[in-house]
This record gives C-alpha cells, structure tokens and sequence, in this order.
C-alpha cells in the first residue's frame, strides 16, 4: 500500500509544470499548512488532495503528530518481529522489486533536488544566505510547496526500505532504523510549524537520496559499481550532518534577532538529531572503509 501511494506522488512530480487552479475548499482536513497565503494553489496539490487515499489526506490532521509515533512503533515492531520470524526462514532475493523500488526513489529523489535545489540557488544569489535560511516562502511557494510536502510524505514509505533488509537476511544496522524513525519524527513535527532552515534540510535530503537510491538501483540490478562511489555517498552524508548543524546555529544566531521563525525545543532536537548522525555516519564509514583497509593490509 505504502508503495502504491509512493509511486502516485511520482507521477505527480511528473507534472509540475501545468499551470495554476484556484484553491480549493475544505483544505483544512490537512494539518500541514501548504497554502500561507490566498494566492492559487499549484495544480499538483489540487491532485494531490482530489486523488489521494483518504490515508494520505488523514495522515496530516490534528492529531498527524501523534501518528508519526504510532507509525514509528509499529516499524521497530515490525524490525523485531520480521527479524525473529526470518530466522528459520530461508532468505528472499526480492532482486526486480528492490530494482524498482530503488529506482522509483532515485527519480522522486532527482525531481525533488533539481526543483528545490534551484529554488534555494536562486534565492541565496539574489537575496543572500540570511533569506535562504530564514525566508519561509520554501513552504508555500507555487512549486517549492509541494516538493516540501513530499518530502514529508516520503518519510513513511522510506521505511519500506527495512522490508528488504529484513526479507533478504541482510546485516541491519542500528543507523539504518535510527535515522528512519528519527526523520519521520522530526519532519511531521516540524512541518507544521514551517520552521526556519527547512530548505535547507529538505534540499540535502534530496540531493543525498538522489544519489544513494540510484546507487542501490545499480547495485540491485547487478551492475558493478566503484566502492569509491559508495565512500562518496557516506562522505556525502558526513557533509550534510555538518551543514544542518551550521544551519541549526544560524537560525538560532537570528532568531535572536527577530529574523528567523523558529523555536528554541526545535532547535535543540535537530542539532542533537544532526550531531547523533555526524558521529553514526563516522563510525559506519571507519568501520566500512577504514578499518576493512586495514584489516586487509595487515592479512597480507
């Protein structure tokens, strides 16, 4: 189900450019708030909310934020219980379905960085870092709007990355379900509030998955690629953490100011959220590529 849903926020990325429509009523189903103004509505959010399950519609009501909980808990149910049930169990290749599921996250991941890449690109050299980092119109800009309404929407399917781990008997490591859990959390919480940096955040996102997902494609259907290449996406992953830090000081340095909407509890989750990945990430990469090295060597 997660996955049907998934691919139709696909093919509505597939048409962002029609034009507008005037908004809608009866919005207010959605707790997320995609409209911050009167202005026409993006023809991609009117198809969203007409042809979504009424799931997704539901998902973002008063009480989203406590769903993001009970989605968290029934996923690390479901890594305990799939775990002990595939213990006796032989493992499944599952090769074509990851094939496409990655690849179907890759292209979603594509679209939404190159469409919020050039948006925060356009308003750091036209209005400078201040404003890329403060400016809350990345919530509620004609396109802009939609992809951050994605993104928040993607963090559920993502989960579905774990079904494959755990269906084909493969190591999972505590990152893997840590950062899921936690961005899922995060993001719903956050959303709502259009907090100060989001851009930021939902932009690397993307560009890090973009690569990552087609990274795992290759892999899932066979293709040798370059360890290099997958030292570059965990490299790649370091320099997010660090930069979502960074951001987490600015937003705080003016919100003082008067110049960034933010709260001091969000601030601190996200820098302990970002700080806790910078060090998983560290040690996942001196453990995967460092100290393998290593070992190898000194086997010769």
């Amino acid at each position: 189900m997660l996955s049907l849903l998934f691919l139709f926020s696909i093919f509505t990325a597939f048409m962002i450019h029609i034009s507008y429509i005037p908004p809608r009523q009866g919005c207010s189903l959605v707790c997320i708030r995609l409209s911050h103004n009167t202005e026409d509505d993006h023809l991609l959010h009117d198809l969203l909310m007409r042809m979504a399950p009424v799931l997704l519609r539901e998902i973002f009501n008063t009480r989203c934020r406590k769903k993001s909980f009970l989605f968290s808990a029934l996923y690390a149910a479901f890594i305990f219980g799939g775990r002990h049930l595939m213990n006796k169990r032989a493992k499944f290749e599952l090769r074509r379905p990851l094939v496409l599921w990655s690849l179907s996250l890759a292209v979603f991941s594509i679209f939404g960085a190159v469409r919020t890449g050039a948006y925060m690109l356009y308003i750091l050299m036209t209005k400078g870092l201040k404003q890329s980092v403060c400016d809350q119109s990345f919530y509620n800009g004609p396109v802009s709007k939609f992809w951050a309404y994605a993104f928040v929407l993607s963090k559920a399917p993502e989960l579905g990355d774990t079904i494959f781990i755990i269906l084909r008997k493969q190591k999972l490591i505590f990152l893997h379900w840590y950062h899921h859990i936690t961005v899922l959390l995060y993001s719903w919480y956050s959303y709502k509030d259009m907090v100060a940096g989001g851009g930021w955040f939902m932009t690397m996102n993307y560009g890090v998955h973009a690569v990552m997902y087609s990274y795992y494609a290759l892999r899932a259907a066979g293709f040798r690629v370059s360890r290099k290449f997958a030292m570059f996406i965990t490299l790649s992953q370091i320099t997010q953490m660090l930069i979502g830090c960074v951001v987490n000081y600015l937003v705080f340095s003016w919100m003082q100011q008067g110049q960034c909407h933010s709260h001091v509890q969000n601030i601190i989750w996200s820098s302990l959220m970002y700080l806790s990945y910078f060090v998983l990430f560290c040690h996942f990469f001196f453990e995967a590529y460092i100290g393998k090295t290593r070992k190898a060597r000194k086997a010769d």
